[in-house]
């Protein structure tokens, strides 16, 4: 009883993360094509310097070639810890991150939503190639998922079954800014 009561009073006193204004988060362009596959979620720390995935690791094979989710500036394009990175300045405050890339774009530089400005290399920190996707406001992160347009389930039949008979799988499939 204790640990339950003292895990309550930790999650209650825990910072939650702020939802975007509907002004500050309009909906995005996918930085990969569809569908989006999440090889892993966003799973913000409890504190500022605890462990945690400040992002979302999206499937994609080396060579993919990524776009600017919205339109802004190229903070940072470059090498950080061995890695190429880069960092987009939206229009909104908003920073999103791109690792493991090679940027095709230039610190300074101007960039419109869906550009390519990037293209996925090896050197992920996932067991198959995957691009890491970050967002923050200030210093503080945010799931990049949140920028894009809420995605629309639909339930799809599962190998080797009838439609609508047997058990299915769930797919989520992100809408495109054209909505298709």
């Amino acid at each position: 009883m204790t640990t339950l009561l003292l895990s309550l009073l930790l999650a209650l006193t825990l910072p939650l993360p702020l939802p975007l204004p509907p002004s500050a988060a309009p909906a995005a362009v996918r930085p990969l094509p569809p569908p989006l596959s999440v090889v892993r979620w966003w799973d913000p720390p409890p504190t500022p310097y605890a462990a945690g995935h400040r992002g979302v690791d999206l499937a994609a094979p080396v060579g993919a070639e990524l776009r600017a989710v919205a339109a802004g500036r190229v903070h940072h394009a470059g090498q950080v810890a061995g890695r190429g990175v880069l960092s987009l300045a939206l229009a909104n405050g908003l920073r999103t991150t791109y690792e493991p890339v090679r940027p095709l774009v230039a610190e300074g530089e101007e960039v419109t939503a869906g550009q390519v400005v990037a293209v996925l290399t090896e050197g992920s920190h996932c067991p198959e190639p995957c691009l890491h996707w970050g967002l923050l406001s200030g210093e503080a992160y945010l799931n990049p998922l949140t920028l894009l347009a809420r995605p629309t389930p639909r339930l799809l039949p599962g190998p080797g079954t009838d439609p609508g008979t047997g058990p299915g799988t769930v797919t989520i499939p992100f809408p495109a800014a054209d909505g298709t």
